[in-house]
């Protein structure tokens, strides 16, 4: 499926080269304004005689870094793709002069506020370079861990668990249709070569959310044909979350996690209901499945889930999201509930 122009500056995020400083997000923004306070609060502390000077100083140290730190991250963010062609090396020096003077405009802030007749501007100059070099290295980490490599090492992980556990069932399901429905076991081998072709062969950085629930959707048709009537399937999808960029092989591990885990311990019937959902500017996607009652006959004994397809997915989400991905897994009254939202 070809990619959605609507997508292209969210996959520009983690195609090819991931941007340093790429720091106009709510995650960037609200740590490195929480560092800088927790420094001002430290600094403020040595030159306070009580709590209540410690109060009123780091307010006012607040009003003239915060500021400043703002016009830091965002002069950082509007050069990322200038910065990026630049060295490690250029990229800090650039970072660290930029926060050296910002620091000089956070003093002229507070000389201005408190008419004080002397100020440091060497030592403000050399705090705010500081800072900003501590910033740079954050967004270094940060690059490094949403760079290609890393998220197709995840991805090859989950492939790896999912190929012979799934391939397995898909085989002997078709076996057993081979003689009395045959019709049925070439369509469901038809899926099962389109779900490995697209889906496990293929080293993608990112995918759609239309091109996820397909993958899925083929997944459940070949397990349908195992199940039969065992195992029903609902689905409510959004058209207007299609575009959405997720992680590949994002929802086929949490619906092969409501089949292993809801439908096929349980004696009677399991169900199973995939919502997708835009609200506002975000999508949420949810994934409901039933599980066996403690009540009912003895269940055939089984492995524990270790929680590697959650993980996993939970963590590519991360990389892609950072905090403004939301991931919540729930268990009650019978009813299994995997609940995503992360921006449109």
């Amino acid at each position: 499926m070809p990619p959605s122009s609507t997508t292209t500056a969210a996959r520009d995020v983690i195609v090819g080269t991931a941007y340093v400083f790429d720091a106009c997000t709510a995650s960037v923004i609200g740590r490195t304004v929480l560092l800088v306070e927790i420094l001002a609060a430290l600094a403020v502390g040595f030159v306070s005689a009580s709590m209540s000077e410690w109060f009123f100083q780091l307010a006012l140290v607040t009003a003239v870094t915060l500021p400043t730190c703002l016009l830091w991250l965002l002069v950082a963010c509007h050069q990322k793709k200038l910065l990026q062609r630049c060295s490690t090396g250029v990229q800090y020096l650039v970072g660290a002069a930029w926060g050296a003077l910002c620091g000089l405009a956070a003093a002229v802030l507070y000389q201005w506020a408190t008419v004080a007749p002397r100020m440091p501007w060497l030592t403000s100059a050399a705090a705010g370079g500081f800072i900003a070099a501590m910033v740079v290295v954050g967004l270094q980490w940060r690059a490094q861990g949403r760079t290609p490599a890393a998220t197709t090492a995840r991805l090859a992980e989950l492939q790896a668990r999912i190929r012979p556990h799934f391939l397995f069932n898909a085989l002997n399901s078709a076996i057993s249709l081979v003689q009395d429905h045959p019709h049925k076991a070439e369509s469901m081998l038809e899926d099962l070569s389109d779900l490995f072709r697209h889906a496990l062969t293929e080293q993608r950085e990112a995918s759609t959310l239309a091109e996820e629930v397909q993958l899925a959707q083929r997944y459940l048709s070949i397990e349908q044909v195992r199940f039969d009537d065992r195992m029903e399937v609902q689905w409510n999808l959004d058209s207007r979350t299609d575009a959405a960029t997720v992680p590949p092989l994002f929802l086929q591990p949490l619906v092969e996690n409501a089949v292993k885990h809801g439908v096929e311990p349980s004696h009677g019937n399991g169900r199973i209901r995939i919502t997708t959902r835009r609200r506002g500017n975000r999508v949420h996607v949810q994934i409901i499945n039933t599980m066996p009652r403690p009540f009912a006959a003895p269940l055939p004994e089984r492995r524990p889930g270790t929680g590697t397809a959650i993980s996993n997915v939970k963590k590519r989400l991360r990389l892609l999201y950072d905090l403004e991905c939301d991931f919540q897994a729930t268990a009650k009254d019978g009813i299994y509930t995997v609940h995503i939202s992360f921006p449109a």
